[in-house]
């Protein structure tokens, strides 16, 4: 198909307005604090009106390798995502045998799960949890446009798996990092995910930002004093607002509907990395609270 012709067929879409949030220009320590049920970023962001255009329709056009993200169809035999031992159990073996059917990958190994919800997690974000970790718990959505890994972060994610999951492999050539992102509340839902193609971003426009799972919050200068070291943590990439960045999202996803989407891919002659965020969908009427799951992992090409 031509290039003109798939142009014509994403213009076909229909738009929901909404505001992205991104990274302001200028210079900023970026840190991202995370604790139990709350998140928060340092530097100065700002909502920017974007269009974000419904993909459901067009759903079988979009190529993990193109666009750097995909939808597809699962069932899943977990029946109560809040079980988190059925979860623990079950659901990450089921992610890793889709992954490697939707990227022809020889292993996949999960790093463990989230769940996010847009509904009031106030009384959960004043408990005070010691060594609090940032997984199998449930957070609010995301609040800005971001890629959950930088290069180096995602480099040492996918060596770390493959030597902890594959003592005895024979190595890898490619690795893809990346997130299964399942809803399981009926839609519409009121904060949906916004996935945006990966050919309309570039390095010029990113910054990185160090993650801190952390108990309670710093405050004041704490926030941004100097850490040692900081540019060797785990960190993600944040970006700067482009009018040339395309967003998507699939209005009323159903729960057998999962989203596949790059943090990093190791190969760059295709696109490699997806920048995503959560937004408040004003476009469909009746909205509803929006809960959803999203496993983490790196898909492995030997």
């Amino acid at each position: 198909m031509a290039s003109g012709a798939v142009q014509d067929i994403e213009d076909t879409a229909r738009e929901a307005p909404a505001l992205i949030r991104y990274l302001d220009e200028g210079d900023f320590v970026t840190r991202r604090y995370v604790s139990q049920g709350a998140e928060m970023n340092t530097g100065e962001y700002r909502d920017h009106p974007v269009k974000v255009r419904d993909g459901m329709p067009l759903r079988d056009h979009f190529s993990l390798d193109v666009h750097g993200f995909v939808i597809a169809k699962h069932a899943t035999a977990i029946a109560d995502f809040h079980d988190k031992a059925a979860v623990d159990a079950g659901y990450q073996r089921e992610v890793e045998a889709l992954v490697a059917l939707l990227t022809g990958a020889d292993r996949v190994a999960t790093q463990g799960w989230m769940i996010r919800t847009s509904g009031d997690l106030s009384a959960r974000a004043q408990e005070k949890v010691a060594g609090y970790v940032h997984a199998g718990g449930i957070q609010p959505p995301a609040g800005e446009a971001h890629v959950d890994y930088n290069e180096l972060t995602g480099q040492r994610a996918a060596a770390r798996v493959y030597a902890q999951a594959f003592p005895d492999g024979p190595g890898y050539r490619r690795y893809i990092c990346f997130s299964l992102w399942r809803t399981f509340s009926p839609g519409p839902q009121d904060w949906p995910l916004a996935v945006c193609d990966g050919r309309t971003v570039s390095d010029a426009e990113t910054a990185s930002n160090t993650l801190f799972v952390v108990d309670e919050f710093p405050v004041g200068d704490a926030l941004t004093a100097p850490v040692e070291g900081e540019d060797q943590m785990i960190a993600a990439t944040i970006f700067r607002y482009r009018p040339q960045h395309r967003w998507w999202y699939f209005s009323n996803m159903a729960a057998d509907d999962v989203l596949l989407f790059k943090f990093q891919d190791s190969d760059h002659s295709v696109t490699w990395r997806c920048p995503h965020t959560a937004f408040h969908d004003t476009s469909l009427p009746d909205a509803r609270v929006r809960e959803s799951i999203e496993v983490r992992g790196v898909a492995f090409f030997e």
